[in-house]
């Protein structure tokens, strides 16, 4: 069975720094999967190519464009997530913020996520478990214990590349063990997976509007 994880880069630059460290964080992780014996496909997500569709989403309460809702899908339906940002004024990026905040709040439900950000200067480095861990948390996704920060110094470095080796060996065994994978030779238990709702569609079980005023006179 072929895993999906989509990896999110927040950059606003071509090249950019968030896009090099989250590809080399789907690399290893590719390398970690396919080390395991398994097939991995990775879809990445430039955020700056959703900027004004963000922006619409916002201020016309809550409508996706097309390309929104098949971004909201494809998170809800993913594996695993890999999320890179850059920092700005001590936090993730308002469009990194824009994008999570246009997620369904039951999207990443039980999704593993390696949570990563590029900054000028070490001294950003504790954004990862002040900024970026804490939002995950409140999504109910589960973050690997690795994070990687990375400021422009870091780029080429021994310690950098120990950092993704690790974080993307996490992030594969959570990925693989998910649902109750790779137990034993079993098939996966998929019913065991956490439910997630893109909140695209439309729940089957809608309770028809003159049901709900039945028995009401009509007066306050």
């Amino acid at each position: 069975m072929s895993r999906r994880i989509v990896v999110v880069a927040a950059g606003l630059t071509v090249p950019s720094s968030t896009r090099l460290l989250a590809d080399q964080l789907a690399e290893a992780t590719s390398a970690q999967v396919s080390a395991r014996g398994e097939s991995v496909e990775l879809e990445f997500v430039e955020v700056r190519e959703l900027a004004a569709e963000l922006a619409s989403f916002m201020v016309t309460g809550g409508i996706p464009s097309p390309r929104l809702t098949a971004l909201r899908e494809s998170v809800a339906s993913a594996d695993g997530l890999i999320a890179v940002t850059p920092v700005f004024n001590g936090s993730y990026s308002g469009l990194f913020k824009m994008l999570v905040d246009a997620l369904d709040k039951d999207s990443l439900t039980g999704t593993p996520v390696l949570i990563a950000a590029t900054a000028g200067s070490a001294r950003h480095s504790l954004v990862l478990d002040h900024a970026l861990r804490p939002l995950f948390a409140y999504l109910r996704a589960v973050v690997v214990p690795t994070g990687v920060f990375a400021a422009t110094e870091d780029f080429g470095s021994h310690g950098l590349a120990d950092r993704i080796t690790r974080a993307a060996a996490e992030l594969a065994a959570a990925v693989l063990t998910q649902g109750a994978y790779a137990v034993g030779g079993f098939a996966p238990d998929l019913a065991a997976r956490p439910r997630r709702t893109s909140g695209t569609q439309v729940e089957p079980e809608v309770t028809p509007f003159g049901e709900l005023l039945r028995g009401h006179s009509g007066t306050d």
